[in-house]
């Protein structure tokens, strides 16, 4: 069953606009509101539209997720409306994510979508209809933590997990939101869709990237940011010169394969310099890092960190990556991640996630972006001292 949606009012009294993308996990969380006697709007926003994307399996938020929306909306009995928010994702997603492939930056237009469009955007519309809350179908847990505030936590199915996705949601935005299956499996879900009755049950996820036609993200990018695709070196750590790429958009920290290099080691993308065109390769000792700085960190813990405060707690680096133990420091040139385990890949751009190292259920503490440090070292292919010098 689903859990209460923790509102002062009765369900006769409250009105919920839902996040309706078209699939399977959206679906099922307006027909579970619904049925608890809610008064539910389904709002499908219309993100991009590439043509093929209406046909096109894993799109989202475009052609057939539209059509599949609006089905289920009138399955459920509840209004639906589409909203077209191209103009506003071209420049808070796809132009971001242009722009940081051309920086020498691995993006994650996931996270760019949720906080400048899902939950800023949507939210003022879902407040202009006189909704009590907005929901939305992603696997993550939300509770009251105290003082009338709410808590993110990490869902009952690591599996599922997306809180790494919504780290940037600031307090009042998540004072707002529910998250109705953080306490449910997929199977579950999808045990309910067809319990409702709903043709969409065993449709496939979307993908990752849902502006990207067929994968091919640098065609996006060299478009947006055609300097992004000007070739240059590919340069070892120790400073020789071993070939050419055709555009450091085509290399993320921690890539192997496609180098298009000879070597008799096996070497590793382990920086970008996107000023020089360079992009820098080494062995996989090189890869790892000890010391993240930050920037954009949004605090969702009970108490903000003041500068030399120090907290332990668990940080995840990439998505499909557990949290490790870490340590935070709030420095004077600001926060910096310690990980004594160490880790590989890091990539500029990419979230960094903290979590509770508490021996509850794991809360979202907050997180920031990983920062583009200085040049690699040419000698040892280390961080630079000044960002290892935590004080």
């Amino acid at each position: 069953m689903l859990n209460s949606l923790d509102i002062a009012k009765p369900p006769s009294a409250t009105r919920v606009v839902v996040a309706m993308s078209g699939g399977v996990d959206s679906s099922v969380v307006a027909g579970l509101i619904a049925e608890q006697g809610y008064e539910v709007i389904g709002v499908t926003l219309q993100l991009y539209d590439h043509g093929a994307a209406v046909h096109r399996k894993g799109a989202c938020c475009a052609g057939q997720d539209i059509h599949d929306a609006r089905r289920v909306a009138e399955r459920l009995g509840i209004p639906h409306y589409v909203l077209d928010y191209e103009e506003r994702f071209r420049a808070a997603v796809i132009d971001r994510f242009a722009q940081s492939y051309a920086d020498g930056e691995t993006p994650i237009p996931c996270v760019d979508c949720n906080r400048h469009v899902k939950f800023t955007d949507l939210l003022a519309t879902a407040r202009d209809l006189g909704a009590d809350v907005l929901a939305t179908g992603h696997y993550v847990a939300s509770r009251p933590v105290g003082d009338g505030r709410r808590g993110l936590f990490r869902p009952v199915d690591d599996d599922r997990d997306q809180s790494y996705f919504l780290f940037a949601t600031t307090q009042d935005q998540l004072d707002t939101l529910r998250f109705p299956l953080g306490t449910m499996t997929k199977p579950e879900t999808r045990d309910h869709a067809r319990r409702f009755g709903l043709e969409i049950a065993d449709k496939a996820d979307s993908q990752d990237i849902c502006f990207v036609p067929a994968g091919r993200y640098t065609a996006i990018v060299e478009k947006l940011k055609p300097e992004a695709a000007e070739p240059g070196d590919i340069v070892h750590v120790d400073g020789r010169v071993l070939g050419r790429h055709e555009g450091v958009m085509r290399f993320t920290v921690g890539q192997r394969r496609g180098l298009g290099i000879a070597a008799r080691e096996p070497l590793y993308v382990v920086g970008l310099e996107a000023a020089r065109r360079q992009v820098i390769v080494g062995p996989r000792e090189a890869l790892v890092t000890r010391t993240i700085a930050l920037r954009d960190l949004n605090w969702l813990g009970d108490t903000p960190l003041a500068i030399g405060e120090s907290l332990d707690c668990f940080a995840r680096v990439r998505s499909t990556r557990p949290p490790r133990p870490a340590v935070l420091h709030m420095t004077a040139i600001g926060p910096a991640l310690e990980l004594p385990g160490g880790e590989e890949g890091v990539a500029p751009g990419q979230a960094c996630v903290l979590y509770d190292a508490g021996t509850g259920p794991a809360r979202v503490l907050g997180g920031g972006f990983i920062r583009r440090q200085e040049a690699v070292s040419r000698t040892t292919g280390t961080e630079p001292a000044a960002i290892l010098a935590i004080s």
